[in-house]
């Protein structure tokens, strides 16, 4: 520096004694700065000390000259300290050198600087807060000083300056957020741990209501949780309790739309647990302000409901945003638009009275009233897309898929019409899942086909339902007629009994493509055909189930495939408890409908000889069973066939068929039951079955023994001899056309073993 230079007012010993390398001869010159400066203050001269504060700045203080540097610093605390309360006027000069020493390579310049600023700031106090966003940006740069004495000179600094604005009520939060939202993105520990340092002081100011901002930085809030250091996650986390803790006691002021998005982004194992924490006390607050973005909150929502028992905290907590979320969802978000903004705007100015308050002064409701609920629409396009996207993806765990059955068939409860929008493309993947290998989930996504079979509201859409190979949208029962009509199910319903409910245009394809599933997968069908099946009958009505399937295999091509499944549809009839009101009702066959469901299952069952004859036992059609046994010795008899008869012999002596064996009592009625019953002994081999039928049979009463005194020689016949809605000749010859089918397909069969290559 050149010393012959004028820096008057300083005198030439000043000027020497800043530019000395010796701390001692520095601290001199600012005792002597401070004694000028103060007898400028006394003469009221403030163009002579923003001449001296100008020099210390400009010749001293940004010199090239590290010495010169240190000397500046020393000088500018100096000034500060004599100008006392009067310093406030000349901030801006004093503090943007010493600032800029903040940058400066040399580490004991930096100290310097940073005592500087402390003494600066020690005078002026609430003075230096118009300039605190300046001083926060150069603190936040040396709190990731790597020298530690540099550190701990901000660290006294930065606490001198949050005692300042903690007893101030000046502070300019506004124009400071913009600038926390910038440094809350750092990735120095350091830095980071500065920033959250501030933001509980700020936050625990009661003049300074940091939470109207949350939203600004609350992003940044959650990327500094996931940080590594266990210490400043702490930090974190106690910062997110004191907000979230401000957002239950004052719901009505917190801006829940801006933070919902923020929530869900936020994946990291170690954020998740906070965000579906703060999630589920958002939705709980909010309710259905949340709902526009309930997709997104399902995204981030539905993966943990899979997770194990080493995140159970998260997934508790995802399962009650998930569970709050659903409640959410009401009937009237099935409403149009116009007549949802219709409900919405009563006459009046939408205040809700006294009385209505004092009932509802819940903070759920608060939080309503101030919103615009006409403007809550629920994202249920983006809702459908996400659900479906966890469908289809094959790594999603078991808990989630459940729930995402669960959501799909809340969704067809409470907004039918506007869900049955979605259904086309929804049905194949929730066909596809009947495959699943756990039966919670089958059984949760039969919930939704049944909802989807039966629902009213898949009436008004008829478009696109069936394959074009399945035209035939329309269900009749051959053989059944009511006033003179045939009795049709499919697109155009008609209920088969008055506690028949109606199916839908989906319920016919539902089945069709069912059965086809089926065809396709044989392994489902013989794992989970009769799971399904049964679940179906109490989900929808039996006697439906059967009566549509019975129509379609009917004209099944695969006459291997509507054998077995004919076999598998007459052991669910006879065997599982919740076909018992089916089984009741063809017991009898005392209506005409009764009648014609007989009819249906029949002509579908002659596929199979057996079920066939297990179908007119259980129906006590007695006669037609020896007529159709009669008939075996036509058919080509295999082992499978012989063990199709032996399990009939089995089920003969279940519970199932108890009528059967008591009317074995009165034999003069029944001489046709056990004629069937002999026809079967004479088809079995010398067996286990062929023991057990012959030993009931030995059972059998001479007639001459049971009849009574008052009772006279009564004629032979069987109860089933003359049915006035049957026309059992018709069903024999339909017996004869069906296995002449089968037998054909037989030989063909045969004949392609025979001749491999050729080609028919």
């Amino acid at each position: 520096m050149n010393t012959e230079k004028d820096f008057s007012p300083l005198t030439p010993s000043i000027v020497r004694a800043l530019n000395d390398k010796l701390y001692e001869k520095r601290k001199v010159a600012a005792l002597e700065i401070e004694k000028l400066v103060r007898e400028f203050v006394a003469q009221n001269n403030s163009a002579q000390i923003r001449h001296v504060i100008q020099i210390l700045a400009t010749e001293f203080a940004l010199s090239q000259h590290p010495h010169s540097r240190k000397g500046g610093l020393i000088g500018l605390a100096a000034c500060s300290i004599a100008l006392g309360k009067d310093s406030g006027s000349y901030l801006k000069e004093l503090i943007d050198p010493v600032l800029t020493c903040f940058n400066d390579s040399d580490s004991r310049l930096r100290y310097y600087a940073c005592e500087a600023l402390y003494n600066i700031v020690k005078v002026a106090r609430g003075a230096v807060l118009p300039h605190f966003n300046v001083l926060f940006d150069g603190l936040s740069k040396l709190a990731a000083d790597p020298d530690p004495n540099v550190k701990s000179g901000s660290e006294l600094l930065d606490r001198l300056l949050k005692d300042i604005v903690t007893e101030s009520n000046k502070f300019d939060l506004v124009a400071f957020v913009p600038l926390l939202r910038e440094r809350i993105y750092s990735n120095n520990q350091y830095a980071r741990q500065f920033i959250i340092s501030w933001i509980h002081v700020l936050e625990s100011v009661p003049d300074i209501n940091l939470l109207d901002y949350l939203p600004e930085f609350l992003d940044g809030l959650f990327q500094i949780l996931g940080d590594s250091s266990k210490e400043i996650r702490r930090m974190c986390e106690v910062v997110l309790g004191e907000f979230l803790k401000e957002i239950k006691k004052n719901p009505s002021s917190v801006k829940f739309a801006e933070m919902a998005n923020i929530l869900v982004i936020h994946s990291n194992d170690l954020i998740q647990l906070t965000s579906m924490t703060w999630m589920r006390e958002f939705i709980q607050l909010a309710g259905r302000v949340v709902l526009p973005y309930s997709s997104g909150i399902l995204t981030a929502v539905l993966p943990c409901l899979s997770y194990d028992d080493r995140k159970k905290s998260t997934k508790e907590a995802a399962s009650a945003c998930n569970h709050s979320l659903m409640k959410l969802v009401t009937p009237e978000d099935d409403e149009d638009d116009e007549e949802s903004q219709t409900k919405s705007s009563p006459p009046g100015d939408g205040t809700p009275s006294k009385k209505e308050s004092d009932l509802n002064g819940s903070l759920i409701y608060s939080v309503l009233c101030s919103s615009d609920r006409s403007a809550v629409t629920l994202d249920l396009d983006g809702i459908v897309q996400v659900l479906d996207r966890h469908l289809h993806d094959s790594s999603t765990g078991m808990m989630t898929r459940i729930a995402v059955l669960k959501w799909l068939y809340h969704l067809y409860i409470k907004t039918p019409r506007k869900m049955f929008k979605h259904t086309d493309s929804l049905f194949p993947m929730l066909l596809k899942t009947l495959s699943d290998e756990s039966d919670e989930v089958i059984l949760k996504d039969l919930e939704v086909l049944a909802e989807i079979a039966s629902s009213p509201a898949g009436q008004t859409d008829t478009s696109g339902l069936c394959d074009s190979s399945d035209s035939k949208t329309e269900l009749h029962i051959p053989g059944g007629v009511r006033d003179g009509q045939p009795v049709v199910v499919g697109s155009k319903v008609t209920d088969l009994s008055p506690s028949t409910p109606s199916m839908n245009s989906y319920f016919y394809k539902f089945m069709i493509n069912l059965l086809k599933r089926f065809s396709l997968e044989r392994k489902l069908l013989e794992m989970r055909g009769a799971f399904i099946i049964r679940q179906l009958c109490l989900l929808l009505h039996a006697e439906n189930v059967f009566h549509s399937m019975a129509d379609i295999l009917l004209k099944e091509e695969d006459l291997k495939f509507a054998s077995t499944m004919v076999q598998t549809l007459n052991t669910i009839l006879l065997t599982s408890a919740e076909l018992f009101q089916l089984r009741n009702q063809l017991k009898d066959l005392r209506t005409q409908e009764s009648c014609a469901l007989f009819c249906c299952l029949y002509r579908s069952w002659c596929h199979n000889p057996v079920a066939t004859v297990s179908l007119c036992f259980l129906t006590q059609n007695y006669q037609h069973a020896y007529d159709l046994i009669q008939k075996f010795g036509d058919l080509e008899v295999t082992v499978d066939f012989l063990m199709e008869v032996d399990k009939l012999v089995q089920l003969i002596e279940s519970p199932i068929f108890t009528y059967l064996r008591l009317q074995l009592l009165d034999v003069e009625h029944n001489p046709y039951l056990i004629k069937a019953l002999y026809g079967l002994l004479m088809l079995l081999p010398q067996s286990q079955a062929f023991q057990l039928l012959s030993h009931r049979l030995s059972c059998v009463p001479n007639p001459e023994l049971m009849r009574t005194v008052e009772d006279p020689k009564a004629p032979v016949k069987d109860k089933r001899l003359a049915q006035p809605h049957i026309d059992y000749s018709e069903l024999l010859q339909h017996f004869d056309r069906v296995q002449s089918k089968h037998l054909e397909v037989r030989h063909q069969r045969a004949g392609r073993s025979e001749h491999p290559d050729r080609k028919l």
